[in-house]
């Protein structure tokens, strides 16, 4: 543990912090990439370039000042980002790396107020924390390789199908090059990609929702185009049925926990769908015997994902229910055929089905999740029956 002058010397620079904002995190990675430019096959650079990461990293450093007397309230966010290392292949020895650079950023920017006492302070709380990460990627990398099917590391696999699922997603499914089974995972958990090509400039990782039930043979995940994005471009364009992917162990702590007897509410915006998909066909596959809601937003049919699906599932599932939200329907789309609701997904208008004991999982961008959650405390759901899980780098709502 810390000792109390180390807890008061962290908590007495969090005024510095917040006074040098996201500044401090982007010098930080300015000066990293700049001294170890190996790890720009290992960072996700299209969040640097967005700021978000920056922005996040900073986000992290702050709170754990404010709560260096009360880790325990981390908890959820160290388990969280301890599951996306492991996507990353993180190694106990890049800690040490981070830590160097991230301490010489306190001195070149904190100017006097940075002394070596606080120096001495930040690098013990530092080592302290990484250690806590070190140890829980440790299991998650262990328990993933003596899993059955498991692995640790890369491991090969090939594209066995190519589909579109709209104008903007296509779903890629995996199978692993060697022919052995491969892992089961939770639903809600994604998978961790390794792209080499010659349009990029360095090694890309990327991560995924899973998009179906485990099978125990193979993966599929379901991309949605980014304008901008090059690894999703290269997937949607490039990359086709028999091309060779690096792939690490599924991860991530967004995961489907209800029991048989708990109704079921997934609710989706866009592409924020794909791990609602993979809960959906799992409570389906087992034959979950509460009611399974299935609640999806987005633009109009062009970019309606698995609707086809969808509603061959509702056809042979009596205990399925599904409502749509179109945001701006096309003059061909069809309500009540196509789509339940026009504009955005407003919860009132399925009052009746959001009930008190049900356990409610969503997905999407930030604005949408931060709004579904206002209406699901509105109509009287507790906050301990909702979960979520947020796209990029980490942030809460």
């Amino acid at each position: 543990m810390l000792d109390s002058r180390t807890i008061q010397i962290i908590k007495s620079t969090i005024p510095l912090l917040e006074s040098a904002g996201p500044a401090l995190t982007q010098h930080f990675y300015q000066r990293m990439f700049a001294h170890n430019p190996e790890l720009k096959d290992v960072f996700n650079l299209a969040h640097q370039h967005s700021g978000g990461q920056p922005v996040a990293l900073f986000n992290a450093v702050a709170a754990y000042a404010k709560n260096i007397d009360n880790l325990g309230a981390l908890g959820t966010a160290v388990e969280r980002i301890a599951q996306k290392h492991t996507g990353f292949l993180i190694q106990p020895e890049q800690y040490a790396i981070v830590g160097g650079h991230l301490l010489a950023t306190l001195k070149e920017l904190g100017g006097e107020a940075v002394t070596e006492e606080v120096l001495t302070a930040w690098g013990d709380a530092y080592q302290f924390l990484a250690n806590i990460f070190i140890q829980r990627e440790a299991q998650i990398y262990q328990e993933s390789a003596e899993q059955d099917g498991g692995w640790s590391g890369e491991r090969e696999f090939v594209i066995r199908e190519k589909t579109a699922e709209s104008a903007v997603i296509t779903s890629f499914v995996l199978a692993p090059v060697d022919g052995q089974a491969v892992k089961d995972f939770i639903p809600g958990q994604y998978l961790s990609i390794k792209l080499q090509h010659p349009k990029l400039d360095f090694d890309e990782i990327r991560q995924y929702s899973l998009s179906d039930a485990p099978n125990g043979k193979s993966y599929r995940i379901s991309v949605k185009r980014e304008p901008n994005g090059q690894v999703s471009n290269l997937l949607h364009d490039e990359l086709k049925v028999g091309d060779i992917l690096a792939v690490m162990p599924p991860a991530g702590d967004f995961t489907l926990t209800a029991q048989p007897e708990t109704p079921v509410v997934l609710i989706s915006a866009g592409v924020g769908q794909t791990p609602m998909k993979s809960m959906l066909n799992q409570l389906l596959k087992l034959k979950h015997p509460s009611t399974v809601t299935w609640l999806h937003a987005c633009e109009h049919s062009d970019v309606h994902g698995f609707k086809a699906a969808i509603n061959t599932k509702l056809a042979q599932h009596a205990n399925l229910v599904s409502h749509v939200w179109y945001r701006e329907p096309k003059v061909t789309d069809i309500l009540g055929q196509d789509y339940d609701f026009k504009g955005m997904m407003n919860l009132t208008s399925v009052a009746d089905i959001i009930v008190a004991n049900a356990h409610y999982y969503f997905c999407g961008p930030i604005g949408f999740m931060a709004s579904i959650k206002l209406q699901l405390l509105a109509l009287g759901v507790p906050s301990a029956q909702m979960h979520y899980e947020v796209f990029g780098p980490h942030a809460e709502l």
